[in-house]
């Protein structure tokens, strides 16, 4: 592999091995190079994303502890580390996992069959809802995207909740928008689109896929009461959507139904829901394919 120098501007520079260093973190010993033309030093490290991290070995543990229904404070008591340190490395495992996402999408094979719908949750108190749109591709459960989006209280705290925390943003609208904008840049136009008879989802398709095969189904009635992904007996044809929902829901401990693990803000919320979707994309899924072999 050829090396190039960070800081000088010719591409041409001879690089040479410069000895080792022993990293503080993992205690490994990395590989030091120089820039002949600049004298510049540097290392195999230094264009790592987690340069100047400590404790850089338990990125891969804390990433699948919090998409497996584990909170910052338990993840920090079984790992003995401080549950700040566990927060920070939760903000940079969803920026990696974020751009991953990103890539993965737009290098894997372009998916001829989605489905997509809403799930419900709260921020900090349930007289703050949000909504999250999840786009599932049909078979294979690869979870193509999740946003998260504010929206205003319903029912018998909707009174209340205007009166303690005022008017709420409806963002489902622009959410999905900006969601299937995405998507019409990696799907492919000979697409199938499967929902629910929502009246508000059929505008965006049309916006967005004006040459997809829409169908919707009507909606049905969930078999345990606050489990609205998993349905009464018989045919669902929406199964592959509510199934990941479902394993959604139960692998991310802020959306358990009747928690205390809550998210107190939107965007901690979408972090979590990014670091997911890449374990949910990267390893369950094929760990079921491995399962299926055998």
């Amino acid at each position: 592999m050829k090396r190039y120098c960070p800081k000088c501007p010719h591409q041409h520079s001879e690089i040479r091995k410069h000895g080792f260093f022993k990293r503080k973190s993992d205690y490994k010993f990395i590989q030091r190079f120089i820039c002949t033309r600049c004298n510049t030093t540097f290392s195999k490290a230094s264009t790592q994303k987690c340069i100047h991290q400590n404790k850089r070995h338990l990125n891969s543990i804390i990433l699948k502890l919090i998409a497996s229904k584990n909170s910052q404070r338990r993840i920090a008591l079984l790992l003995g580390i401080s549950k700040n340190t566990v927060a920070s490395k939760v903000k940079f495992l969803a920026r990696v996992a974020r751009e991953k996402n990103r890539q993965q999408l737009i290098q894997s094979s372009s998916a001829e069959e989605i489905i997509f719908d809403d799930m419900e949750t709260f921020e900090h108190s349930k007289m703050k809802p949000l909504s999250i749109t999840v786009v599932v591709e049909k078979y294979s459960q690869r979870i193509l995207g999740a946003r998260a989006s504010t929206m205003p209280a319903k029912g018998i705290l909707a009174k209340r909740s205007r009166k303690k925390y005022g008017r709420r943003k409806d963002q489902r609208y622009k959410t999905r928008e900006q969601l299937f904008y995405d998507l019409k840049r990696v799907l492919g136009p000979p697409v199938t689109i499967e929902s629910d008879q929502n009246p508000h989802y059929i505008k965006t398709v049309t916006r967005h896929f004006p040459e997809a095969d829409y169908i919707q189904y009507r909606g049905r009635r969930g078999c345990v009461v606050g489990q609205g992904e998993l349905k009464e007996g018989g045919f669902d044809p929406l199964f592959y959507l509510n199934h990941t929902c479902a394993m959604i829901r139960d692998n991310l401990g802020c959306l358990v139904r009747r928690t205390w693990c809550t998210s107190k803000t939107i965007h901690h919320l979408q972090d979590r829901l990014d670091i997911y979707t890449y374990f949910h994309n990267n390893f369950l899924l094929k760990s079921r394919k491995k399962a299926t072999c055998h």
